[in-house]
């Protein structure tokens, strides 16, 4: 109870939602889920009138590897259907929220699992969640953050998902419910620098345009390597990148077309893009810019400089420029980053410094400098797309 309470008062405190895993390998005999440990948490945090949704256990497709137990999908299904039976007898949790089953890595046996779920349990949760991480941790290197065919790995998987989900429950919300840059809790100095923020850049991008609009980080302090901020609560790169995909990027995505970026590719040949852009509304909640505002994100993996014309109705707009850059001796594994040329850090304990954009003059072409992330808020736009919600 006490640990609950942490729990629930660090995300009260931090204005978050909190999702509390059930342990899902409690059995009965017969395979079955023993819930009655379960009932005793929902019923005290209940009394407590704790907002929390549920899921039942994490990757079990991984159970038999690890704990020696095993659980089917359409077993699991059984289980989520006895949980969202079990929260309508309490009052607090009788609307609450469900997800699952949280799979890891969608191979050939993961997708079997996750069939057999949702036949007899799609109907119950109401996102479905799935984890992935891009590379093996003991093997992970710095130029690892740095390949296209890394980037792309996740695309193929999103397919995956989406066919099983759409096959049983058409339209049914799917959430990437686990992401890091490394398995294994990360590798220090790689999954916690500055070249992991490729990688986690890419991933928000990809799945906004895939239609996919929750994503949760793996993690925030003290597993690994793949948090956000360090022993001593200080920003990480990915803290700072993520701050500002927070107040720059609103949920609604845009197409967009780079004239000599789409080529068209050969048989036999994959175009893997060096230069990735994604377009989305300016945030709402972001008030230094009016609505109809649009925001491009764009990561260069490139070891040379790239430049961006804006064409039609952006080109005579004012842009805010925001350049995330490694700080300091160490380059690619810095730990500390920069934003048009200042050094990030906290002001104090509770204050986070001002995130100052460099405007760009009407007409100016945006210069990518080699190897970086960067945000241009395209001013004043007045795009159709982006005056409403």
């Amino acid at each position: 109870a006490r640990s609950l309470d942490k729990l629930y008062n660090f995300a009260d405190c931090s204005g978050l939602h909190l999702i509390f895993a059930l342990n899902a390998l409690r059995r009965n005999p017969n395979n079955s889920w023993n819930s009655s440990n379960a009932l005793s948490l929902l019923k005290y945090s209940a009394s407590k009138k704790y907002n929390i949704s549920w899921e039942l256990g994490n990757e079990p497709n991984n159970y038999r590897t690890l704990m020696g137990r095993s659980v089917n999908g359409s077993q699991l299904g059984k289980d989520y259907t006895q949980l969202r039976s079990l929260l309508q007898l309490i009052r607090t949790y009788s609307r609450a929220h469900l997800y699952g089953p949280n799979i890891g890595r969608p191979r050939k046996n993961v997708i079997a699992f996750l069939e057999g779920f949702m036949k007899v349990a799609g109907g119950t949760v109401d996102a479905v969640t799935w984890q992935h991480y891009y590379i093996d941790g003991r093997v992970a290197k710095v130029t690892d953050f740095l390949k296209t065919r890394l980037l792309d790995t996740l695309s193929d998987q999103i397919r995956k998902i989406q066919k099983v989900v759409n096959t049983y429950t058409p339209g049914k919300k799917i959430w990437l419910e686990g992401v890091g840059m490394t398995s294994s809790g990360g590798m220090n100095n790689l999954s916690d620098s500055y070249a992991a923020g490729f990688l986690w850049l890419n991933t928000l991008g990809l799945l906004a345009s895939q239609g996919i609009d929750v994503v949760v980080r793996h993690s925030f302090l003290d597993h690994g390597h793949n948090h956000l901020v360090d022993q001593n609560f200080n920003p990480l790169p990915d803290y700072w990148l993520s701050l500002l995909y927070k107040r720059l990027i609103g949920p609604k995505v845009l197409a967009i077309h780079v004239a000599g970026l789409q080529r068209k590719p050969r048989p036999g040949r994959v175009i893997r893009d060096k230069l990735r852009i994604y377009a989305h509304c300016t945030s709402y909640h972001n008030h230094n810019y009016v609505r109809g505002s649009i925001t491009l994100y764009i990561i260069n993996l490139h070891r040379s400089r790239k430049k961006i014309k804006l064409a039609g109705t952006l080109r005579d707009k004012i842009v805010h420029q925001y350049l995330l850059q490694p700080y300091g001796k160490d380059g690619l594994h810095s730990k500390s980053v920069q934003l048009n040329g200042q050094p990030l850090a906290m002001v104090d304990d509770g204050t986070l410094p001002e995130l100052k954009p460099r405007p760009l003059r009407a007409g100016r072409t945006l210069v990518i400098p080699p190897l970086t992330m960067s945000f241009y808020v395209v001013k004043n736009v007045n795009a159709l797309a982006c005056r409403y919600r």
